[in-house]
């Protein structure tokens, strides 16, 4: 039989034991809320807003015609003699006659875009020998398209001896107002490719989180064969000079979330 002391005691060992073993269990409960306060969601935000956040990207295309009303043009003089002296003297004195004539016209972005002077030879019998001089001087203008060919003529008369190359251009004002418009309609189309694939998914469209134009450069000029004004010129007393017209392209990407 166990005396009334002992079973006290025996007892009190029992209740400080199971007092320890709970105060050994705190730490362990605080570790597994630790463990699931440190997920990646909530460590990482970013990793959360990425799931939470789902988007669609769409490129949308514009284009705008526009006439052209400029003729960018780029001819010259050329001369040829015996010495260099002469042929250099020959050159400046035709070409003055001709920039004198497109100054007089008011020409625009008149600009020298060449000055060449080399020897000219001949072969013979596997030898060469230096026969003269050649010199050329060329320079670059934009004039109103429907007096390009009354100018070109008269300035063959001036003493022009070569048409390099002619192109068509729109003014500077036409191709802003046009890069404008193809990037509204690049917009649009976009948006309307959007739609489109929501439509199809069933799914809500939201807002947009990100807008990038990729795209608004001005058209390149269109260039005609300076052949074709030589052969015009010779058949016919007014070189007839037409323009065309130039095509502004857009590009927009847009982002959107749902």
């Amino acid at each position: 039989m166990m005396s009334l002391t002992q079973r006290n005691l025996t007892q009190r060992n029992l209740t400080q034991s199971t007092r320890w073993n709970r105060f050994k269990a705190v730490p362990f409960a605080l570790g597994m809320v630790g463990l699931t306060i440190l997920s990646p969601a909530l460590v990482n935000p970013a990793i959360a807003q990425e799931k939470a956040m789902k988007t669609l990207t769409v490129t949308g295309k514009g284009f705008e015609d526009i006439q052209t009303t400029l003729a960018q043009v780029r001819l010259g003089v050329e001369a040829q003699g015996k010495t260099a002296n002469e042929v250099q003297q020959e050159a400046a004195r035709r070409s003055n006659a001709v920039v004198t004539l497109l100054r007089s016209r008011r020409v625009d972005k008149l600009e020298t875009t060449g000055i060449n002077l080399s020897p000219v030879y001949s072969y013979a019998n596997n030898t060469q020998k230096l026969t003269g001089y050649s010199a050329s001087n060329i320079v670059s203008f934009r004039v109103p398209t429907e007096t390009a060919g009354t100018l070109l003529d008269d300035a063959v008369k001036a003493g022009a001896s070569r048409i390099d190359g002619v192109s068509f251009v729109a003014a500077d004002d036409a191709i802003a107002a046009a890069q404008k418009q193809a990037l509204r309609k690049a917009t649009q189309d976009a948006q309307s490719q959007a739609d489109a694939v929501f439509s199809a998914l069933n799914l809500t469209k939201k807002e947009i989180v990100s807008v990038q134009i990729n795209a608004a450069s001005p058209p390149p000029p269109i260039p005609v064969q300076a052949e074709r004004f030589a052969k015009l010129s010779a058949a016919d007393a007014s070189t007839p000079v037409v323009g065309g017209e130039q095509r502004v392209e857009g590009s927009v990407t847009l982002q959107f979330n749902y």
